[in-house]
């Protein structure tokens, strides 16, 4: 099994046992509000970051897979050596994206966290630890997409 595929897999269980976890604290939130008229204090904000996180890491596994969101009407209508070009423009656009926005901003924003001692009200968790996802999120869709454009060049060498 090749890197990337023990990545992809990783990723796919991880964000499954996120959504597991997410699922059952807004279970609980609704039962402990309504049948035990006690709300928990920590399942929203809980639920709050696991969004976050079920957000950040599901972006870098779509993107692994090259089924984001995307406008694909010009590469669609265009000859094959101009989708070719333009594939790669997006491709290292979102390579810049990651690392200047995901990597590098990310990994600023978990130091100031950490290095303030910032902590979420209801949990108590450093907030480093909840904006981690940032720059984690951000090396995985980086790779994806380096990986992306050496196939697409690979590719492209053999037509």
């Amino acid at each position: 099994m090749t890197i990337r595929k023990t990545i992809d897999k990783i990723l796919e269980w991880f964000l499954v046992f996120l959504m597991s976890v997410l699922v059952i604290d807004v279970l609980w939130q609704v039962f402990s509000r309504y049948v035990l008229n006690d709300p928990s204090s920590y399942t929203d904000e809980l639920a709050g970051y696991l969004l976050i996180w079920v957000g950040m890491f599901g972006a870098a596994y779509v993107a692994g897979k090259r089924e984001h969101l995307a406008i694909d009407l010009l590469v669609q209508r265009s000859s094959p050596e101009r989708k070719f070009k333009l594939e790669l423009i997006i491709s290292v656009i979102i390579v810049i994206f990651a690392i200047t926005v995901l990597i590098i901003g990310g990994a600023s924003l978990v130091y100031t966290r950490f290095l303030l001692s910032v902590k979420s009200s209801a949990l108590g968790i450093p907030l480093g630890i909840v904006y981690l996802v940032m720059p984690v999120s951000g090396v995985l869709i980086a790779y994806f997409d380096i990986d992306n454009i050496f196939k697409m060049i690979k590719s492209n060498r053999k037509n």
